[in-house]
């Protein structure tokens, strides 16, 4: 299906460029001589790079059919991450690549949006923040803590993040699941 360029909003999936990517911001330029622009700013499905593309305002954009699915994360193994769906209960794998960093952050029944790009599992997004407990954390060393000092600590996925001296083993905290970043105790 294909829309004309002034009607491009963020969020949508387009084929440009023989690539497929997701809208991430879109701009409208109108100069004092000539016609309007549109600037896009798209994020490449394949390569992860973004890019800004200018459209003329009459200029037609493919849309691509896209979906997105709430699924809970059941298990890893060697062959990907495997994912059910909570409707029809039907396992959907997912190779690690597509997860990146979340995979550090998953445990089991946590609720994972997946967007489906033609059938075909394309990026996954994390809740914003996640609870996890830690499973390791050493001692807090006792003197300047005008600079807010931190420690490393291991959480349950086995993932290591920098956290208060005053987080304890046993500790469930919340974690920010973009940034990785410590947010405070759950």
């Amino acid at each position: 299906m294909a829309v004309v360029a002034t009607n491009l909003r963020k969020g949508q999936a387009i084929r440009v460029e023989g690539d497929m990517g997701v809208v991430l911001n879109v701009e409208h330029r109108t100069p004092g001589k000539g016609n309007a622009l549109i600037m896009a700013t798209v994020r490449s499905f394949q390569s992860g790079k973004t890019k800004d593309i200018r459209f003329a305002s009459g200029d037609k954009v493919d849309l691509v059919n896209t979906d997105r699915q709430k699924l809970e994360f059941s298990y890893s193994d060697p062959s990907g991450f495997h994912f059910m769906d909570p409707n029809t209960y039907e396992t959907i794998s997912i190779p690690e690549d597509l997860l990146q960093e979340a995979k550090d952050l998953l445990t089991e029944n946590m609720p994972v949006d997946i967007l489906f790009i033609e059938g075909k599992p394309v990026s996954a997004e994390l809740p914003p923040s996640v609870e996890l407990k830690v499973t390791q954390a050493p001692e807090g060393l006792k003197g300047d803590t005008a600079n807010n000092p931190q420690k490393s600590v291991t959480l349950e996925t086995g993932k290591v993040i920098q956290a208060p001296l005053f987080v304890k083993e046993g500790d469930v905290i919340k974690i920010d699941s973009r940034t990785l970043k410590y947010m405070g105790r759950a």
